[in-house]
């Protein structure tokens, strides 16, 4: 859509009022746009400050527009916050797949640890998004439960097949829980000074819970 075409199709959003977008493909190719460039103006500069105008100024467009296609302002955030936790999680399970051979469960935790701390561009949004479920739960829980909703399945799936799934839902609650307070300690201490350390015994602790009989 040049930018011609994209004014006017905004011009008639506009007119159309607040109604849902119809879901046609033309449709759905404009809401994933708009949330494209939404998405990227939060990893790019992080969630305070967002607004329905913020996101309208980043996306070239109005607040109008972006209510035609999403509920709110909280569904364009939840659903803007989704699209860059994907992101991150597909280069961590890359990362666990890049792997060669028959790697341990400790390796590829490890290889998905190393993609939580790469310089992710979108990693300050997703740091501040659960900073935000903590803060006004009732408003903003599912910025929490969604992260822990696309981690398990993956961590459930780097773990043993032959486990059964009870032991595989423990040790993957148990990682999910460990690498998020690492993440947050490191983003609220500015350094790894106390983190590089617990991250080894992590590594220590799974290396002992594979070797355990089942």
């Amino acid at each position: 859509m040049d930018a011609a075409d994209g004014d006017a199709h905004d011009a008639a959003e506009e007119r159309a009022g607040y109604r849902r977008s119809t879901g046609s493909k033309r449709g759905e190719a404009r809401r994933r746009e708009l949330l494209d460039l939404v998405s990227e103006d939060l990893a790019a500069h992080g969630m305070v400050d967002f607004s329905l105008r913020r996101a309208a100024r980043s996306a070239g467009t109005t607040h109008k527009v972006l209510l035609y296609y999403f509920d709110s302002a909280d569904d364009l955030l939840q659903q803007a916050i989704l699209q860059l936790r994907t992101r991150r999680i597909d280069n961590a399970v890359a990362a666990a797949a890049a792997i060669t051979g028959r790697p341990s469960l400790a390796a590829r935790v490890r290889a998905i640890w190393s993609t939580l701390i790469a310089d992710d561009p979108g990693q300050l949004a997703l740091d501040q998004a659960i900073g935000l479920a903590m803060y006004d739960p009732a408003r903003y829980a599912e910025l929490g439960r969604g992260a822990a909703k696309l981690y398990l399945p993956t961590l459930l799936a780097i773990c043993p097949e032959h486990w059964s799934d009870q032991r595989k839902l423990e040790v993957a609650e148990m990682i999910l829980g460990v690498l998020r307070g690492f993440l947050v300690d490191w983003r609220t201490g500015g350094d790894r000074e106390g983190i590089d350390p617990g991250f080894a015994a992590l590594v220590r602790a799974l290396e002992r819970e594979e070797a355990a009989p089942e």
